[in-house]
């Protein structure tokens, strides 16, 4: 079973998140609520996927992609934000992300994307 990792800084959109992600038939292994912290989960737990919000407080999504990059260069990564791709990407354009979705999010399109990925 796939192994998951939430990273973001509301508590109500990590429920939903890991709601969504374990209908789907993964197990999340952690959460985290800032960059910072989803860094050390990652590299300490080895998830298969993660899920990134880019705005948070301390260090921001962007940020953390690029660590947890720079430690797994095949992470899987799905940004999950209210900022759509071209917008992160004008503000970063060096963001690796394995998948995008903008907030308010379809339920079966993340788990669809997860699918995917780990195919």
């Amino acid at each position: 079973m796939a192994r998951g990792l939430i990273v973001d800084d509301s508590k109500f959109m990590r429920k939903i998140l890991k709601e969504t992600i374990e209908s789907g038939g993964f197990t999340v292994v952690d959460e985290a609520d800032n960059g910072s912290d989803g860094i050390a989960k990652y590299m300490l737990l080895k998830p298969d996927f993660v899920t990134m919000d880019i705005t948070m407080g301390g260090l921001d999504g962007m940020e953390a992609v690029k660590a947890i990059n720079e430690f797994d260069p095949n992470a899987k990564i799905i940004i999950i934000s209210a900022l759509n791709e071209k917008t992160i990407k004008m503000n970063d354009h060096t963001i690796k992300a394995s998948a995008y979705i903008m907030k308010p999010f379809d339920k079966n399109r993340l788990v669809a994307i997860i699918r995917e990925l780990l195919a």
